[in-house]
């Protein structure tokens, strides 16, 4: 048997198909993103008889009810979403929903002496040449006979009957052949998923979360759309709480239902620490309820596979709605995210470019989420939780394989009763002193200033709230909060011009420390030994010329947080080779520390 079947139907069918229900539009959690512009073009390669292309539809497997009947499912719009939404709004004269979701009409205006589609504007609607909004002539009702009249006595250069011809080869665009690739039922959902993700939909690659997503939103009967709406609208809002009064006027139903509720704090909350987009919600909600990592497993269990049998069963359906809706709500609630971030904020995460893995912060709330609803004690999920994503970042543990290892991980955190003991297994075995010696001091000889090593480092700085280097007062948090910058300890200008030429010699990060800038300016081009000496100086007493350092234990106690060695007093460019290797030791010492005391 094929995996699919070709055939051809019209305009007019697809809109009846869509306003029907028989082919569910999945809405794949971005609003409309063709420019008004594509929607014109589509307009006139209809009207000329030009190809546009196949959608492509998949009807969900059969599923076994409950009184042994078979449920033929909605086919799912695979492929087509924007050409077939582009369609219902200028020809059915359907709102689009935009970026902000606000909604508003693409309004595509006719020219029947050109023969010609332009988008709607201001000129157009003063220049009687033009029908301003084609959807007018595609209503049921339409007075064909007294609008070919009013416009040829507008428009002396045409007559009754072109016009006629005319607007009935527009008209005519509903019967425009638009070509179905249908994809079997029977397939197994692997290799749908598959498909779906090989497609390329206005440029965008598709993802396993927009497949599962899909398979979500058209599933009205165990609440799929509330539970996509709940997962769009809060991963807008975390980013962009102003749009929330735009929801509320664009989507009354949902604005009245409890699932709203629980996300309209965020309204009048911000943070730039952890701001998950739908995948990340959608992956951290699955893998905590369900207990797996890989996305695909997702999309099988809300098809109702059974994994055993290979089977389709309704009540498998109904309980992955069940499930999937406790962990999307679980995720959203007010109590567990402001937690969240705050165990984030105590482990020195300010901002989210301290970590650069999505995927390490995903896993630490996934965990989060998990100890709680074990009711593991609040304070030892505080560290653990801590302690993991420290570790996570440091080992790169979900950068290679991220869905096995959440399933790796989550299976074992799930059995085990102190979530602890799981903790000091992964120490022993990626941490131990080879670690601390070679591996991390290896992964600082970078000139990348993202490096999560670095990063690791200044969280260890703000969680003991290290004062920045040379600083009396001015602490790293603060530099960072003011969008403050790292300069070089040896200045770079100074290592250019003995001989250090390459960005990876003088941008080394072990070279890296956070400075106010007007410590930075008053150091210029001179050598470690030359600015150590005026600062020597005014320490006894003569003038402050940089900073604000005027004893010699500030100075020591500076030095020790900022990891800078003690022979930086008598420092040349000589030195430099030999101060990377000690800064480096320095940093590894202090990094592990801090996350010893996690």
């Amino acid at each position: 048997m094929s995996n699919y079947q070709v055939n051809n139907t019209n305009v007019n069918a697809l809109i009846s198909w869509i306003e029907q229900g028989i082919v569910a539009i999945p809405e794949i959690q971005r609003p409309f993103v063709w420019k008004p512009s594509k929607v014109r073009d589509l307009l006139d390669s209809l009207y000329n008889d030009y190809p546009v292309g196949y959608i492509i539809t998949w009807q969900n497997p059969d599923a076994r009810l409950k009184d042994g009947t078979i449920s033929h499912g909605k086919k799912i719009l695979i492929d087509g979403q924007q050409r077939v939404t582009a369609i219902m709004a200028a020809i059915a004269g359907k709102e689009v929903v935009t970026k902000d979701y606000s909604k508003r009409r693409i309004t595509i205006a006719f020219n029947p002496i050109e023969e010609t589609f332009e988008v709607q504007n201001p000129a157009i609607l003063k220049d009687k040449r033009w029908i301003p909004d084609i959807s007018e002539v595609f209503k049921q009702g339409f007075d064909t006979f007294g609008f070919i009249n009013r416009y040829c006595e507008q428009n002396l250069e045409i007559s009754n009957n072109k016009l006629n011809e005319i607007l009935q080869k527009l008209t005519s665009v509903r019967y425009s052949s638009i070509g179905v690739i249908e994809l079997a039922h029977t397939l197994d959902i692997e290799i749908v998923t598959e498909i779906f993700i090989r497609i390329n939909s206005a440029g965008v690659n598709l993802s396993q979360a927009d497949f599962a997503m899909s398979k979500v939103s058209v599933n009205d009967i165990y609440n799929g759309p509330l539970i996509r709406k709940t997962i769009d609208y809060f991963c807008h809002l975390i980013k962009s709480p102003s749009i929330y009064d735009n929801i509320v006027q664009n989507d009354e139903e949902f604005a009245q239902s409890e699932d709203f509720k629980k996300i309209k704090w965020l309204k009048e909350y911000n943070t730039n620490i952890y701001e998950p987009s739908y995948s990340d919600l959608l992956r951290v909600s699955f893998t905590f309820k369900f207990l797996r990592g890989r996305l695909s497993n997702l999309v099988s269990l809300l098809s109702g596979r059974d994994f055993e049998t290979r089977e389709y069963k309704e009540e498998i359906i109904e309980d992955s709605f069940k499930k999937l809706h406790d962990g999307v709500l679980k995720f959203v609630n007010e109590t567990n995210f402001k937690r969240f971030i705050m165990i984030l904020k105590s482990a020195g995460v300010i901002n989210s470019k301290m970590v650069r893995s999505q995927n390490a912060l995903n896993f630490a709330y996934t965990l989060f989420l998990l100890l709680r609803e074990k009711n593991v004690n609040d304070s030892l999920i505080n560290q653990v939780v801590r302690k993991w994503l420290v570790a996570s970042i440091m080992t790169e543990r979900y950068s290679g394989s991220p869905e096995s290892m959440f399933d790796f991980d989550i299976k074992r955190f799930a059995v085990h009763e102190n979530p602890i003991d799981y903790v000091n297994k992964m120490e022993a075995g990626e941490l131990s002193n080879a670690y601390w010696d070679n591996i991390m001091p290896a992964n600082l000889n970078t000139s990348v200033s993202s490096s999560p090593y670095f990063n690791l480092y200044v969280m260890s700085q703000i969680y003991d709230k290290d004062k920045a280097f040379l600083s009396k007062s001015v602490t790293v948090q603060q530099l960072i909060e003011e969008r403050g910058d790292v300069h070089h300890v040896f200045p770079k200008k100074y290592l250019q011009s003995n001989g250090y030429n390459s960005n990876r010699q003088y941008n080394q990060i072990a070279n890296y420390a956070y400075t106010e800038q007007v410590v930075n300016l008053a150091i210029k081009a001179n050598s470690p030994k030359e600015y150590m000496a005026l600062i020597k100086a005014q320490i006894n007493g003569q003038q402050m010329k940089i900073g604000e350092i005027n004893n010699m234990d500030s100075l020591e106690k500076n030095l020790k947080m900022n990891c800078i060695p003690k022979s930086i007093f008598e420092m040349k460019s000589s030195d430099y080779e030999g101060f990377l290797e000690e800064r480096r030791k320095l940093i590894v010492e202090k990094i592990h520390d801090y996350y010893n005391r996690l």
